[in-house]
This record gives structure tokens, sequence and C-alpha cells, in this order.
């Protein structure tokens, strides 16, 4: 006996509530993706001219001549003193920086931003004692206020980052000079400007 299967109709109730949690997270997706923003401004408390930056900008000297103050509106950045994202790096998160240079003690305005990507997921890494990933080997999942203090390493001077995006510190307690890793690769920190790092964290997405 052939038996036709009919299936159970979906109630329109059922169906509103799909079609609002995928909207919902479209918004969500959009809102992380595209919608990073920071407004430069030429003198402090966001005065002079401005230049609303939407992405990465290697060099601000095609807009204006001098940066002294900004607002993020959205996002997280890494901030550099030099074009080309070189020099020393500085993390900006949404707030207002009415005078940023008297706040991080910077020497040199900024010259040019990155933004970083907002990232949800578990975070991974492997930092080393030496270089080319040699020496005594550490795998990490959460930050880390001293490298001494865990693991009776001075200091780490290769890694890997599998998965998230990380803050490294040359002091212990994430102080001092900052620098940004994004997964991949790091054979040697030898064109870091001879630094030393022995603290580190991650990138939460709550600080976007």
């Amino acid at each position: 006996m052939k038996v036709n299967l009919v299936p159970a109709p979906i109630s329109t109730q059922f169906y509103s509530k799909i079609i609002a949690f995928v909207n919902f997270n479209f918004r969500s997706v959009k809102r992380s993706i595209l919608n990073f923003q920071v407004t430069f401004y030429e003198d402090r408390n966001f005065q002079g001219r401005s230049y609303d930056c939407m992405g990465d900008c290697a060099d601000f000297s095609s807009y204006m001549s001098r940066c002294h103050s900004c607002r993020v509106h959205s996002g997280c950045w890494m901030m550099y003193d030099h074009p080309n994202y070189m020099g020393n790096q500085y993390f900006f998160r949404r707030g207002d920086y009415a005078d940023y240079m008297s706040m991080f003690g910077m020497n040199n305005c900024i010259r040019s931003c990155r933004m970083i990507p907002m990232y949800r997921g578990s975070y991974r890494m492997r930092i080393y004692e030496r270089e080319n990933f040699m020496g005594q080997m550490y795998e990490m999942m959460d930050d880390c206020d001293s490298t001494m203090d865990r693991y009776r390493m001075s200091h780490c001077q290769s890694c890997h980052v599998m998965d998230g995006h990380w803050l490294f510190y040359e002091q212990p307690h994430y102080r001092g000079k900052m620098w940004y890793f994004r997964p991949g690769e790091y054979r040697s920190f030898s064109n870091m400007g001879g630094m030393r790092f022995m603290s580190m964290r991650h990138i939460m997405d709550s600080w976007y």
C-alpha cells in the first residue's frame, strides 16, 4: 500500500521567528563588518579640519598635515606614528580622544591607521623563547600578564598565532610599548625595533 507523506505546515508564528532571527544576525554581521569609523581632527579637542576614516589608511598626509585628536565611533584600531603602518603602535577603541598624545605619551602624531577585524571564536597561539620557533614553547588560549610569572620565561622571541587577534606588551601587566599580532607565523621579532614582549592579551569582541 502506497502512503503519501504530507509535511506538516509551518505555523506563521514559527516562520516569523525564523525571519526575525535571520534578520537580527544579518544586521549584527553587517554592523561588525561595515561600521568601522573614526574621525581625525587637526587640533586638540576635536578642532580644525577633520577626516572621516572607514578603513585602513597608510598615509594621512593626503588628507591633513597633522592630527592631534580623534573620535572612534566604532571598531578597534591600531594607530601608527609613521606612514605605512610603521613606527610605534597604539591601540584605540570606541571613545573620544581629545588629546591622545598626552594620554599615551606620544612624541609624534598619528600618521597611519589599521582597523582590527571583529573576531568571535576561540583564541590560540604558541610563544617560543627563541627565534624560528626554537627553545621552550608554550601554548596559550587566554591572557598572560607576565610570561615570567606563568612560564618562567623572561621574554619570547617568536610566535605562531593560530586564532584571534592579540596585543603584545614589552612589560608585564600590559604596560609599555605594544604590538598588534593577527593570525600568522612570526619567526623573529628583530624587525620590530628589537622589542621583547613580556605580557599579552587577546582583543575581545566586547571592546567593539
